[in-house]
């Protein structure tokens, strides 16, 4: 009995590994696993550059081929090929392109290994991070309102103009959410008595502290002890919410009580400097729209969502748990995750945009803002590094590790471009081979990483810009990246200056100064080898060298002078930034005239419609019907009409009072739909990326006050009839004359 029992776990086991073997899903397992190790195998067979240029072609062809289809599987075929095709790469590298002459060469060939060492691995992090994003959907909330969570709103705030912050409070009032389960925080670290005296006004709680210890992490933790919400929602001051933020967010929470954070896109309506001071930038995504339509996202599928200090929503429970909010680095978000993660917390992220804020309106702002960030990620990497300790799983630590680590770019980003320099200047070849074999691996190389990309990212980062990018970083971050991984205690808290204004163009010497010395510098290389190329007598190998170093070094050039050109800062005098919206509205005059119409873009100074007004009156007092912002609601708002022409008419907001300033912000910011249009961007197509890149250097050369040709499309005017509103009958039977109040509904 004893010899039956002791060997039937063993025939059980047996069984089921030898039907997993023979079953589809487990042949399928084998065959993939056995072909990945052939081509691995086959990545580091020696080829001659005939045979490698077979192969080359081959690989694209087949790129092109199979890319035709869209599909995850395709998507996932694509980034092995890529992968296998970088590798290919590196085995040459490193077993053919080694051999110096001189230590000088050898020094300066290892360091450019390096850096192409840091590009693959960052490649091969971001194709295991986006191999399957997620795509989570909203979940529903409890039939009945008396089961949903209670929720504390933190607006932390600490020297931000009274201006600003109001409306982020506004909005947050707004929020549809059972008034006897919310509460809306103003975290005021500046301690100011306008706030308080705001927020006894519009009905919101005000918490300030006595210190400013650990900046926006030690005011939060402060607001925790004093406030007993289940769940709390953050949004930074300059983040307006919109009124479904917690309905569409909420499900998450409420099904799964293993989630600790919920995070949601940051969204801006404002344009960041890059999009404002760039002929194309209004054509080109924005910076973040990477991180947050397709790194997020396939994050999520490793549990491994980071939280960004914004747009979220966290559970009371978890953040006591881990002793309140991370205080160790000046990026307290991403470290507090990571904490929580350790516990065993879940993250998840939903791809929405709910909240919309200001971009950084500087570039030099814009610099400070990721300096901070970068000094922040490095400073976890060094103290709490993703890669020891317990309580996380594989994919979340290189999910962790790729983050972090991608703030190392700036110094390998200064590196590729200034490679061609040593042979310019100073005749070391630092890749000792032969421009044809530099063809035939290389050039593949780049092709499939680029094109690649294209498809992953479609229209969330266009091709070639991330080097724009990182160019107009790179230098200001050698210096933070190596401080701080020395040094990773120095460095303190900044905020990020935003809703300032520019009354005259100019150009920001103190952003771009490092980038224009780089760019003279490059140009003195170019200029030099193309003086080789014609005035030298030259044997074709150096030839060949010299010609391709010129061609890097155009590249390095165009890339140059596209991050300097940002620096030259258009004029920003609007306070209240535009937003298009096509709403359908009524305008009612004093006369009981009406006409029906189609916003065209809205702002809290005021609205642009669609409409065919026919007698203009300056000034003239009416009142903006808006139809069925959310659920059928109707709002009122009282406006003065400024001027109509060619079949648009501009009015401007008469706000008189807080309630009507919460109805303007919840039109203007607070429909659920009002983001949904974040990415409205044409898929990539990088020759074209490159082309706009190329076009974008001509903000160098417009002339002082020539305005920038954005590129939106200019609607034409909606023909709309005009209707005169008829007399109405009261439930009395008398008849009310087709005027309006002023007051706002």
């Amino acid at each position: 009995m004893s010899e039956v029992q002791s060997s039937a776990p063993a025939e059980s086991w047996f069984g089921r590994f030898s039907n997993k073997i023979l079953s589809l899903r487990g042949a399928s397992y084998v065959v993939g696993a056995l072909g990945l190790c052939a081509l691995l195998a086959a990545t580091m067979v020696t080829l001659s550059l005939n045979e490698q240029m077979i192969v080359a072609l081959v690989c694209v062809a087949v790129f092109f081929i199979v890319g035709r289809r869209k599909s995850r599987r395709t998507q996932v075929f694509l980034e092995v090929l890529s992968a296998l095709v970088s590798l290919r790469y590196l085995t040459w590298r490193l077993t053919e392109t080694l051999d110096f002459d001189t230590w000088t060469q050898g020094v300066l060939g290892v360091t450019l290994l390096l850096a192409e060492l840091y590009a693959l691995y960052m490649l091969f992090l971001s194709y295991f991070q986006t191999i399957s994003p997620l795509h989570r959907a909203p979940l529903p909330l409890p039939a009945n309102p008396d089961d949903w969570p209670t929720v504390d709103i933190f607006i932390p705030t600490y020297d931000e103009a009274l201006s600003i912050v109001r409306l982020t409070v506004l909005g947050a009032l707004g929020i549809d959410w059972p008034p006897d389960k919310v509460n809306v925080y103003i975290l005021d670290d500046g301690r100011r008595e306008e706030f308080a005296r705001f927020a006894e006004a519009c009905g919101a709680r005000y918490i300030a502290r006595p210190d400013n210890a650990h900046a926006k992490a030690g005011n939060l933790n402060y607001a925790i002890k004093h406030t007993t919400g289940d769940h709390i929602l953050i949004l930074d001051c300059d983040h307006i919410p919109t009124r479904a933020f917690l309905q569409i967010a909420m499900g998450w929470m409420v099904s799964d009580s293993k989630i600790a954070l919920l995070q949601t896109p940051h969204h801006f309506y404002s344009p960041d400097p890059f999009q404002r001071n760039l002929a194309v930038g209004y054509r080109t995504p924005p910076e973040g729209n990477l991180f947050y339509g397709v790194i997020q996202d396939g994050n999520d599928f490793w549990d491994a969502t980071f939280f960004c200090g914004s747009c979220a929503i966290l559970r009371r429970k978890a953040i006591e748990e881990i002793g309140g909010f991370a205080t160790e680095t000046v990026t307290e978000d991403a470290h507090t995750a990571l904490r929580m993660q350790r516990k065993g917390w879940s993250t998840a992220y939903l791809r929405i945009p709910l909240a919309s804020g200001l971009a950084t309106e500087r570039l030099i702002t814009h610099i400070g803002q990721r300096m901070r960030w970068a000094r922040g990620m490095i400073q976890i990497f060094r103290v709490d590094n993703p890669m020891l300790g317990p309580g996380l799983k594989l994919g979340q630590r290189l999910c962790y590790l790729s983050a972090m680590t991608s703030f190392f770019f700036a110094i390998p980003r200064v590196i590729f471009l200034a490679s061609p320099l040593a042979f310019l200047f100073f005749s070391q070849n630092i890749i000792a081979a032969s421009p044809l074999a530099v063809g035939v691996y290389a050039i593949p190389h780049m092709f499939h990483s680029i094109a690649t990309a294209a498809k992953v990212n479609k229209g969330w980062r266009y091709s070639f810009w991330s080097e724009v990018y990182e160019t107009v970083m790179a230098l200001f971050l050698v210096r933070v990246t190596i401080v701080t991984m020395l040094f990773p205690s120095k460095g303190k808290f900044n905020v990020t200056e935003k809703g300032g204004v520019l009354e005259r163009e100019e150009f920001d010497l103190t952003a771009t100064y490092p980038n224009i010395i780089f760019a003279g510098i490059m140009a003195l290389g170019l200029l030099r080898g193309v003086y080789a190329l014609i005035f030298q007598h030259l044997d074709i190998i150096s030839e060949r060298a010299y010609a391709l170093n010129c061609i890097w070094s155009v590249i390095s050039l165009i890339i140059l002078m596209a991050a300097i050109s940002v620096g030259r800062e258009t004029k920003q005098l609007r306070q209240n930034h535009r937003i298009e919206a096509q709403i359908p509205v009524t305008v009612y005059d004093y006369d009981g005239n009406s006409s029906h119409g189609i916003t065209e873009d809205v702002s809290m100074g005021g609205v642009a419609i669609h409409l065919p007004w026919r007698e203009v009156t300056p000034d003239q007092p009416v009142q903006v019907v808006i139809h069925a912002v959310l659920d059928g609601e109707e709002m009122n708002l009282p406006a003065i009409m400024i001027r109509s022409a060619r079949g648009k008419a501009v009015f401007t907001w008469s706000i008189s009072n807080i309630q009507v300033e919460a109805a303007v912000v919840r039109f203007v910011f607070g429909r659920a739909d009002a983001w949904l249009q974040w990415n409205n961007y044409e898929d990539d197509r990088p020759l074209r990326s490159l082309w706009s890149l190329i076009l974008s250097i001509k903000a160098l050369f417009r002339r002082k006050g020539q305005m920038i040709a954005h590129s939106r499309p200019k609607k034409k005017p909606i023909a709309l009839p005009v209707e005169r509103r008829e007399p109405t009958t009261s439930q009395g039977g008398q008849k009310q004359e087709g005027k309006i109040s002023r007051a706002a509904s």
